[in-house]
């Protein structure tokens, strides 16, 4: 099935150009995530729609954004805090989903994007035009991680890897064969993200870096943007993976996991799990 709309998941702590006299800030402006996020959704007059349900400090963090998004200068940001699901039903909300060039999920907490929006109106509504239109949907950290069909939940990084400890449920299904974590290197989280692939050998793990995303297009190809790094996780050449016959708590061991540490500019394609590495192979654009 193609898929028309483009996937930006980001993990976390994007740079928002909040201090003008940084250097930084002017990479900001010119080559940041959020201003691939504009340029990826039509440029300064795309309408952009920011939801900040996973967040529990929803005026802030729209504040914050509309404040990052009028440092690049777009011109039609909305933002909505939608608290019950009552709320991804209303005519007005969906009136500014219907209208979106890109919508952008916040951080948080991904099980109250899942609780809140999934199975509405509303995320059916996204479904239907990330199928059908060239929408950017978007989101940082919960917000990158509630993309996935089977979405980490939740779990502690420091009891990763025994059975148990990583919690799965389902996620919003914009892409089926991605798991995706967030904050991946700052956090520790690779025993987290290697128990989940063990849990569904089926599919990729993906690990994303603070200010670090992809640009995902028709649900398989996808190119690394910002400062950080992707670690792909591929189960399929799996020869031992134990976790089917332990009890909860047990150690789990894997043999043959194949792990990617992809940069800015590096490719991928998932069907093919073929990686294309732009200082080896720059003509693959």
């Amino acid at each position: 099935m193609a898929f028309k709309g483009i996937l930006i998941p980001i993990g976390g702590n994007e740079d928002k150009g909040a201090d003008p006299e940084e250097a930084s800030s002017r990479a900001f402006v010119k080559d940041g995530i959020l201003s691939r996020v504009v340029r990826e959704s039509g440029g300064l007059d795309a309408k952009i729609v920011v939801i900040t349900t996973a967040s529990r400090i929803p005026v802030e963090v729209g504040k914050m954004y509309l404040e990052a998004f009028a440092r690049l200068q777009c011109t039609d940001v909305t933002v909505l805090d939608i608290r019950e699901s009552v709320e991804a039903e209303s005519e007005e909300n969906m009136e500014h989903i219907q209208k979106a060039d890109c919508v952008m999920m916040s951080g948080g907490d991904q099980s109250r994007i899942a609780d809140i929006i999934g199975n509405t109106s509303m995320h059916r509504l996204l479904k239907h035009r990330f199928q059908n239109d060239r929408i950017v949907i978007a989101g940082t950290s919960a917000g990158a991680m509630a993309m996935s069909s089977e979405m980490i939940a939740g779990g502690s990084s420091s009891e990763a890897l025994l059975k148990g400890s990583v919690l799965m449920r389902e996620g919003m299904k914009f892409i089926p064969g991605l798991i995706i974590d967030s904050h991946f290197i700052q956090r520790g989280r690779f025993g987290r993200l290697a128990e989940a692939v063990a849990l569904h050998p089926h599919l990729l793990g993906v690990g994303l870096a603070e200010d670090t995303g992809m640009i995902i297009e028709n649900c398989n190809r996808f190119k690394v943007i910002g400062s950080g790094m992707v670690i792909i996780f591929d189960p399929s050449g799996l020869t031992h993976n134990n976790v089917e016959i332990l009890e909860e708590g047990t150690p789990m061991s894997m043999s043959n996991l194949t792990v990617h540490v992809l940069a800015n500019g590096d490719q991928f394609e998932i069907d093919e799990k073929k990686v294309q590495v732009l200082a080896l192979e720059s003509d693959f654009e």
